[in-house]
């Protein structure tokens, strides 16, 4: 059950990033042949207004198939006849129009989701900012806040800019600044002290840390801030922009030695960690169900925004690009040259594929090797 609850929402988000693409080909008189949730071979279709709606096997994905789209590229005849409807018929400010609006209908559905969340709310359970030092209870671990002389039974009640008023936020504060100096505001028996950290990264998630504990006993629950409709607007536009930022310094840790194999979630681990996160989320009440599934959602959503704007051959991100580049210059790539680049996208594309699968299958056995 957990699997296919994950399969039914990863399909909303293709059908999103899909349906935008649709949207954008219609305003802009392209002629939309099929569309398709799900790749492979067609489980179920059914024409309707001049498009073939289809279901397919695999749910991995989807795709938008415009008039024309193929016969040109697959031509190696840059002189081929183009009807107005097709999509290489249309001007080329079209075209990057219709190939930028898959990502950003992912990027409005995390803004919507955001602002979701911050209009109903939810509760969580946390333990306050009083801290303990890891290396207490752990001698063998690294504490970097140790280092830095902060001390057990201090309260950290501000790091960088953010302030801090429970272990959930130092949590999250911290772990998105793996191997950086953050600045680390102390209540210490009345007296607030500043320190400056140098916070450890752990190799598995990317995450930051300063090995510090909470203390169990302090666990209370709490109720998140709420907010009305047009500020509830303004968050989800923060809370996206801020994960897109958040995104891009995950990326980044690719290059300072964290563990690809565990740290890069494929399509299988992603649809299982869906499942798990409605089921578990739901349990706790359905405000915090909704709240959970949107915010997993929100951020797989970012993530098909960023990766579909890469600029790879075979997705949107080289359409808007080479589409951009015929408007401004009037120079349009031709079927050969596109039938070549195309093969390197397919060969980029299929390395990360294989790597995140390869991540997913030692999760698993992981897993497994536990039960």
């Amino acid at each position: 059950m957990t699997i296919i609850i994950g399969i039914i929402l990863l399909g909303f988000l293709v059908f999103i990033h899909e349906l935008g693409h649709f949207l954008a080909s219609k305003a802009s008189g392209v002629s939309v042949e099929a569309f398709s949730i799900g790749m492979g071979p067609v489980l179920l279709h059914k024409e309707w207004r001049g498009t073939d709606w289809r279901l397919s096997l695999l749910p991995f994905g989807g795709y938008c198939a415009m008039k024309g789209e193929k016969d040109f590229e697959e031509s190696c005849n840059s002189n081929v006849v183009l009807e107005k409807d097709s999509f290489y018929g249309v001007k080329a400010v079209f075209r990057a129009i219709i190939g930028f609006a898959g990502p950003f209908a992912n990027f409005l559905f995390s803004v919507f989701a955001f602002f979701v969340i911050a209009l109903t709310g939810y509760t969580y359970y946390s333990a306050t900012n009083q801290i303990r030092l890891a290396t207490e209870d752990y001698p063998e671990l690294h504490s970097a806040a140790a280092d830095a002389g902060i001390l057990s039974g201090d309260k950290i009640i501000r790091i960088n800019q953010k302030e801090i008023t429970d272990f959930s936020e130092l949590y999250e504060e911290v772990a998105v600044h793996p191997d950086e100096d953050i600045l680390v505001l102390v209540d210490r028996n009345g007296e607030q002290i500043e320190f400056t950290v140098h916070t450890d990264m752990n190799k598995s998630t990317g995450e930051g840390k300063i090995g510090v504990m909470s203390d169990p006993s302090s666990v209370a629950k709490k109720e998140a801030k709420r907010y009305s409709f047009f500020p509830a607007i303004g968050q989800g536009f923060s809370e996206t922009f801020k994960m897109i930022y958040l995104s891009f310094k995950g990326i980044a840790t690719l290059f300072k030695g964290v563990n690809v194999s565990e740290s890069l979630a494929g399509p299988a681990r992603i649809t299982s960690m869906m499942g798990e996160t409605a089921k578990s989320g739901f349990s706790s009440g359905f405000r915090n169900g909704i709240v959970s599934v949107l915010q997993f959602m929100a951020l797989i959503s970012i993530s098909l925004f960023i990766m579909n704007l890469l600029p790879v051959p075979i997705l949107d991100g080289f359409l808007v690009i080479t589409s951009i580049i015929e408007a401004i210059f009037g120079v349009r790539v031709s079927p050969k040259v596109r039938n070549a680049v195309q093969y390197v996208g397919i060969a980029i594309i299929a390395g990360l594929f294989m790597l995140a699968m390869s991540g997913d299958f030692h999760y698993f056995a992981k897993i497994l090797g536990k039960k």
